[in-house]
């Protein structure tokens, strides 16, 4: 394993690490969601780089804008969360709740 590959599958591993253990705020999962898009997609890149391959070269690109769209829903999501509730403590959401 290359030193490149090692450092975006340790940097992966990390955030999914955090969104596993450090599940108390809504926006520190938001974070590490975050954190594992962008190494997807610096990783998708340099991957499409290696293989010199033009039709491939789009596909960091829609992962780039999915992840955008993502962000943009969770951030929507945790100020309604934080309207409604008043924090974005994860303990304190319920589905059972109106």
């Amino acid at each position: 394993m290359t030193p490149v590959h090692y450092a975006f599958s340790s940097s992966f591993l990390l955030g999914l690490l955090g969104l596993v253990f450090y599940r108390t705020h809504l926006l520190s999962a938001l974070l590490c969601l975050e954190a594992m898009m962008l190494t997807l997609f610096i990783s998708l890149s340099i991957w499409a780089l290696q293989l010199v391959c033009s039709s491939f070269m789009a596909c960091p690109m829609i992962l780039l804008a999915l992840s955008a769209c993502e962000a943009s829903a969770g951030l929507a999501l945790l100020v309604a969360t934080a309207r409604t509730h008043g924090t974005d403590r994860l303990k304190n959401l319920s589905l059972l709740q109106c």
